[in-house]
This record gives C-alpha cells, structure tokens and sequence, in this order.
C-alpha cells in the first residue's frame, strides 16, 4: 500500500446506525493522493466493530471505560501514518466527494493545493502556518426546529471561510471570555490536523473541549488554524434533554478554565435565560414548517431544553469556580 497522504481517523462507541453511510461516502471520496482509514472503537456491542473490520485498514479495540476525549484520539493518531489526519466521529456524513481534497488543502503548500494535480508527493508536505482545518456541520434533514436554530447560530454552521491567529497570551487576555472563546473555536467533529503538530502538541486528557484546548495552545505557539466551509459534514441531534443538561454542563465547566466564561453567571440570570429560551424553543417549534401534530410532539423536548441547557450553562461554571463537581455527568 502506497505512503499515505492522509488517515481518516473515526472515533466509534455503538455507532453501526449513522456508520453505514459515513464510511459509504468516506469511499465516494474522488482525491488525487492515497489515503488510509483508521478507527478506534471504545466498547461496541451493537455490531460496529464487525462493520469496521471489514471496511478500514486499521481497527483499535478500546475499553469503554478507557475513553477520554483527549487521549482516546491522541491513540488513534499515534497509529496513523500519514502527515495529516482527519478526525472525524462516527455520525458526521461527509456531504460532497470533495470533502476530503478541500478539508486537507490548506495544510499543503500552496503550489500542492489545486485538487486537480494527478498527485501530491510526502515530501512536498511541510509543516506550514497551519496546524489544523475544521469543516461546516450541516444539519441533517428532520432535525429538529430547536436544533436547526441553535446549529444555525454555531460558528462552524457559517458559509464564510476564516483564517484564525492569536498574538500571544497577553492579546488573548485583553479579549473578553466570548472573544476567547471566539477566536479559538475549533471542532473535531470534523477536522484535519498535521501529525507533526500534533507531536509537539497532543491532546490533553479531558472529559471533553478538547479541541479548544488544542486551538488555543497550538495558536499561542504560532500556528493558525482554518475554518473550511466548502467541508462539510451531515452533523446534527435531537438527544434528550437529560443528555444535554449534562453536557452543557460539562462543555460550560471547560469553557470557563478555558477563558473564563461564565454565560449564565447568577441564578437571576439563570431565570431570565430559562423564561427566554422557554418562549424562543416554543416560538420556533411552532413556528416550524412541520404538520400541527408533529408540533405537539416536539414541544415537551423544547421547553425540557429551554431549562436544562441554561441550568448545564449555569451549574458548568459554578463547578468550575468551586473547584467539585456539582452534576454527575457520566457518559457524554
């Protein structure tokens, strides 16, 4: 098999659903250099690592209890053998056979870039100013009208590229907590990073985040990073509102250690932002090009939403000024 240019690294837990048509459209993809497929499963009972072993060149067995958001990708990208790897998880549908070739593109020399070259030489790769490209989430058809909404307002849903830099620790610091959290945005739902980067910065062990945290690092080491929304992936959820209750407070608990943000600060603010979300998830649910019954059935999950993602929001940076877990948030 040919040095590759490129690994796709899939992440897999009970994934065999929204698999089939992930690693369908990874093998539609139309690229003019080789490519190797990588996956790691971390404890699979519903078939997924008998649909894996079939279909990537490479399969790691991982113990559910072993998974870490850091270090379970930090794993699979010890096992790649190319320069560049594109983390992708395992219900994130690459929409165009292009995808591969235009998430990849950035991080080539720019004589390498045009897709149409007949191929792309190991050497003629080097470690530019860019560390790293993450593509735009499309949501996916029947998808919920609240989560149509927020994914709408999510900076990697946007049709504008972006190239993202930081000016040192000092800069960073003269910026508000969104601003931080602004300019490091980052996403391995769908990203590509340079494996040689990647050595001199892995992944730090997190329950999750841990893509920000490697954009904010990697940044103030020099590098930049690329937004690419002509990438993108079919990538949304309707879970349950105990689901994200949990992992909002887990992501708002990272995001203030991270840049010290704090959106639902007191517990005033938490009222007002639960009243608000209650009527903008009805006001959109209703509003929503769906039949009348369709409507109704949505709505309990919307307004249990307008109250667990600010209360997650709220609970995240209490924990994270407290120093102690304020939420069992097991399994997100």
């Amino acid at each position: 098999m040919a040095t590759p240019l490129v690994s796709v690294l899939l992440l897999t837990h009970n994934g065999a659903d929204t698999l089939p048509g992930v690693l369908a459209a990874i093998k539609a993809q139309d690229v003019p250099f080789p490519y190797e497929l990588i996956a790691v499963d971390s404890g699979s009972r519903d078939g997924t690592t008998d649909l894996l072993r079939a279909r990537v060149d490479t399969l790691i067995d991982s113990r559910e209890a072993d998974f870490n958001h850091g270090t379970t990708r930090n794993l699979g990208v010890e096992a790649c053998r190319a320069p560049f790897v594109v983390l992708l998880v395992q219900d994130a549908e690459p929409e165009s056979p292009a995808w591969l070739s235009r998430l990849v593109a950035p991080l080539l020399r720019p004589a390498r870039r045009h897709p149409s070259l007949p191929s792309v030489r190991i050497e003629d790769c080097a470690t530019g100013p860019v560390a790293g490209t993450y593509a735009r989430q499309v949501v996916r058809p029947g998808a919920s009208a609240v989560t149509r909404a927020y994914l709408a307002r999510y900076a990697a849903a946007g049709t504008e590229s972006r190239l993202q830099s930081l000016a040192g620790e000092e800069a960073l610091d003269e910026l508000s907590p969104s601003e931080r959290l602004a300019a490091c945005t980052f996403d391995n739902v769908c990203s590509c990073i340079s494996r040689v980067v990647w050595q001199e910065h892995p992944f730090k062990a997190t329950r999750i985040g841990e893509d920000l945290e490697w954009a904010k690092e990697v940044m103030l080491a020099g590098y930049q990073l690329a937004y690419v929304p002509e990438a993108a992936v079919l990538h949304s959820h309707d879970r349950p509102a105990n689901y994200e209750l949990r992992r909002t407070y887990l992501v708002h608990q990272r995001l203030r250690r991270l840049f010290g943000l704090a959106t639902v600060p007191s517990r005033l603010h938490l009222a007002r932002s639960i009243a608000v979300s209650a009527v903008a998830h009805t006001r959109w649910t209703l509003g929503a090009p769906i039949g009348s019954s369709s409507k109704i059935a949505q709505l309990p999950r919307a307004v249990a939403l307008a109250v667990a993602m600010p209360l997650g929001q709220y609970l995240g940076a209490k924990s994270a000024d407290a120093g102690r877990e304020l939420l069992r948030a097991r399994g997100v």
